[in-house]
Order: C-alpha cells, then sequence, then structure tokens
C-alpha cells in the first residue's frame, strides 16, 4: 500500500491500540506524506550533513494535529507512567502539549491539565511567564526532537518554581547521535535530570524502514551518517 493511502486511512482509535513496531512505521509514513520527515540533504544547526530533517512544524492542519496527538498519547501510555499535566515548551512544544492532552482524553480517558511559558513575562493581565494549568504536580514535558535541550534546560526553573517535578520527557524523534560527548543529547539529559526521555520513532526505526521499502540509496546514506555520528542505545 502507498504511503499516502496508508496515512489517509488512519484513525486515532487505531493509533491508541496499535502495537508499538506497527505504530512506529505509520508515523514514519504519517511524518514523509507531511513532508515533515524528508531525506536529502541538510546541514544542521551543529554544521553537520544529514541525509534527513524533521520539522514537526509542517504538521499544519487540523488532521494532522489530531493523528499527531494520538500518536504521543499511546506512546505516553505505553510507558505505564503517570502525570497530572502536560507542558510544552514554546514555541513548538505548544501545538504539541495541547495535541497530546486532547488525545489522552479522548482516546484514553485521562484527562491532564495543559500548560506552557511564554518566551518573555507579560506584565499585563494575569502576568507571569506560564499559561494554563497549574505546574503544581508531576508534569510531562513533551517536545518534537531534542538537539541540545537548551530549550528543556531553560524551562526547568518555571517548572521546578510554580512546584512541578518533571517527571518524564517524550519527543517525537530520537537522532541517537553523540552530542557534547559519546553520549547523545537525550542520554546526556536522561543522566542530568534523573528521568527517561521517550520517543515515537528513533534512529534505528529509520532504518529499519529504509531496508523494508528497498530504498538502497537513503539507507546508504543513513548508516554512514549513523557511523560517522551516532552512538549506541541503552537497554531498556
Amino acid at each position: 500500500m502507498k504511503i499516502m493511502e496508508a496515512v489517509e486511512q488512519l484513525r486515532p482509535e487505531w493509533i491508541a491500540t496499535a502495537a508499538a513496531e506497527a505504530r512506529r512505521r505509520a508515523f514514519i509514513d504519517f511524518a514523509l506524506a507531511a513532508d515533515v520527515l524528508c531525506f536529502g540533504e541538510f546541514t544542521l544547526k551543529s554544521g553537520r550533513s544529514s541525509p534527513y530533517f524533521f520539522d514537526s512544524g509542517r504538521f499544519r492542519d487540523g488532521r494532522a494535529l489530531s493523528l499527531l496527538g494520538a500518536f504521543y498519547a499511546a506512546n505516553w501510555v505505553a510507558t505505564g507512567l503517570e502525570a497530572d499535566v502536560v507542558f510544552g515548551p514554546a514555541y513548538k512544544g505548544i501545538p504539541l502539549a495541547a495535541a497530546t492532552a486532547s488525545a489522552l482524553a479522548r482516546d484514553h480517558g485521562q484527562n491532564l491539565g495543559f500548560a506552557y511559558n511564554r518566551k518573555e513575562a507579560k506584565d499585563h493581565g494575569e502576568g507571569g511567564r506560564l499559561v494554563g494549568a497549574a505546574l503544581s504536580g508531576r508534569v510531562l514535558l513533551v517536545d518534537d526532537v531534542i538537539t541540545s535541550g537548551t530549550a528543556i534546560r531553560e524551562v526547568l526553573p518555571l517548572i521546578r518554581g510554580a512546584g512541578g517535578e518533571l517527571v518524564a520527557i517524550l519527543t517525537a524523534l530520537d537522532r541517537q547521535e553523540r552530542g557534547r560527548d559519546e553520549r547523545s543529547a537525550v542520554q546526556e539529559l536522561e543522566d542530568e535530570l534523573g528521568v527517561p526521555v521517550v520517543s515515537i520513532i528513533a534512529l534505528a526505526d529509520l532504518e529499519s524502514w529504509l531496508g523494508s521499502a528497498g530504498d538502497a540509496q537513503w539507507l546508504s546514506a543513513l548508516r554512514e551518517y549513523r557511523e560517522r555520528y551516532g552512538c549506541d542505545p541503552r537497554s531498556a
């Protein structure tokens, strides 16, 4: 079945109950169909030349956000962990958190709070830098891709200052590549913050998808990139 046909048949209720492997493959199809995931030649902020690029900002209509939230919610429920509030760091994290909280209520009967931060404090109206539900309990932070972890480190004082406890970070993609040392940016955050970072898909899933699709060109490019910059995933 072609990618577009498969994505047109995607429904939140299927995503909510699908097996993990099927859900990962469906998410890759979904991201490719939306041009969120692209294979090509891209220069990253780090200066590295990458054979793929992921930009969640290209999920830009109602159906896409509904399905995106379903993927995030299903992956969160699969962890067995619990939270009271879904928090999205400005700016890309805001729609991700809203979509995730909505899908958790719709598909899983979990009515969590939703909150986000402003880049700059508001000095009128309700004021402050936090918007939405009170961060007085367990906080799940959602983002798209962790490159260096800067945005997450910047909002941690806000979460803790409001009385919140960060319990996990949920992202769309784990690039599984080395950061400042032999660890990935994700592994660095896990070690520093002491919380799990869970991703819908990882670099290894892209490699598997390309192999199944018989795309020798980009599979070779991806493997070469992994050999050069990749790091070993940790055991669950």
